[in-house]
């Protein structure tokens, strides 16, 4: 049972503060007429709310509670006792303290979209939007079940993503770690074998780079190099992500090799997005204006709320959608068609379900290319290190023969 804080005034006209537990506001608000206090302000316990109101809660967990509570609601359990079920049933803490603040507002009378767009970081807008739908068309369950097979399937795609480069990623931290132990651990030692050489201005001139690079990363100068480099990443990544998103999101989807990977991946999101969301009753500028945001990039959510405001025009959702050169010609050409027929929101499931795909198959053919490629340029560091240290020992080994 969850702790409310309230500040209630007493018959004597004396204001006081404190806790108590009840299910619900409501319940804390007849515990406390019962004791002669008239509630002014009643809330969930700050340590609670936390844990509700700003923790988030993974895709894996989400998708479970809309099926499990699509399947309650189907089998004719009423709302506020599935709430009451899945709240038990849950081992997500975080997960437990939304759905037992959703439920104390649903017994309050409150709508279920409207307790659940009071917890942003566990239900996004898409969620709430379709769950508002389904409430006003009473298709709820139906809806309960599309959102978590789309939660899962983004689920899916991520796992996806994130298992194909993981590869790639564990190489390049291990080249990066085998040549740091070379230059600043293993080169050094080489040092006074070496001195001979040098005296006589024989030491090859790879060896002397070598020398040179491991002694100049092993000084203060070098030091504060790489720590000045490593700001400068940090603070790059920092603008990124606050002034700089929109051109770091520009140059993400022009990168060589990797821009059609990330342009595919945020159309994809967004035509399933919006298709499901159309599906579902949705107006089509209500859906766009959230469908938007499900790209993960500013420059393409800018160019589909410039497209909103044409539809808003009387324009068909296509022609702004071609003109803002981010949508592939086919994929234009299929939505053309889909609104002429009237047949927009399964149209965009399979342009979706078509990108993934495309997606699948560029990340396999990049990820096969990119391992050898690794592994060659770590092969290549590592032999000019061991050739830089192997010539001065065969120039003293003729030295000594002659």
């Amino acid at each position: 049972m969850p702790d409310f804080t309230y500040e209630a005034l007493a018959r004597t006209g004396s204001k006081s503060t404190g806790t108590i537990a009840a299910n619900t506001e409501r319940e804390a608000a007849l515990a406390l007429d019962a004791r002669g206090l008239y509630p002014l302000r009643i809330g969930l316990a700050r340590t609670q709310a936390r844990g509700g109101r700003s923790g988030r809660v993974k895709g894996r967990h989400l998708a479970t509670l809309y099926s499990q509570l699509a399947d309650l609601l189907h089998s004719g359990v009423p709302l506020l006792r599935s709430l009451e079920l899945l709240e038990r049933a849950t081992t997500n803490a975080t997960l437990q303290a939304v759905l037992r603040d959703v439920r104390g507002k649903v017994a309050d009378g409150t709508g279920l979209a409207q307790a659940m767009a009071a917890h942003p970081r566990a239900f996004n807008e898409l969620a709430v939007s379709m769950v508002r739908a389904g409430q006003e068309g009473g298709f709820l369950e139906d809806v309960l079940k599309r959102i978590s097979m789309f939660v899962d399937h983004q689920e899916d795609l991520k796992a996806k993503v994130i298992g194909a480069l993981a590869y790639p990623v564990f190489l390049a931290i291990a080249g990066f770690t085998v040549l740091n132990v070379l230059v600043i651990f293993f080169i050094p030692r080489f040092e006074p074998v070496f001195a001979k050489l040098k005296e006589k201005n024989e030491l090859p001139a790879l060896t002397m780079y070598l020398m040179s690079f491991s002694n100049f990363i092993r000084s203060a100068p070098g030091i504060l190099t790489v720590l000045a480099i490593c700001a400068a990443l940090v603070w790059f990544v920092v603008w990124t992500r606050r002034g700089g998103r929109v051109w770091a999101d520009r140059q993400r989807i022009r990168l060589p090799l990797f821009g059609k990977v990330f342009l595919n991946l945020a159309l994809s999101r967004f035509t399933r997005i919006l298709g499901t969301m159309l599906h579902n009753g949705i107006p089509i500028l209500r859906a766009l204006g959230i469908a938007k945001d499900s790209t993960g990039n500013r420059v393409l959510s800018a160019a589909i709320e410039q497209s909103a405001q044409n539809v808003t025009a009387g324009e068909k959702l296509a022609d702004p959608l071609r003109k803002s050169g981010y949508f592939p010609p086919d994929v234009v050409e299929m939505i053309a068609i889909a609104e002429e027929s009237n047949s927009l929101e399964k149209v965009l499931v399979d342009i979706s379900d078509s990108l993934e795909k495309r997606t699948t198959r560029q990340l396999d053919l990049m990820v096969k290319l990119l391992e050898p490629i690794m592994l060659l340029v770590m092969a290549a560091v590592t032999l000019v290190v061991v050739a830089g240290l192997l010539l001065p020992v065969f120039k003293m080994g003729s030295a000594v023969g002659n």
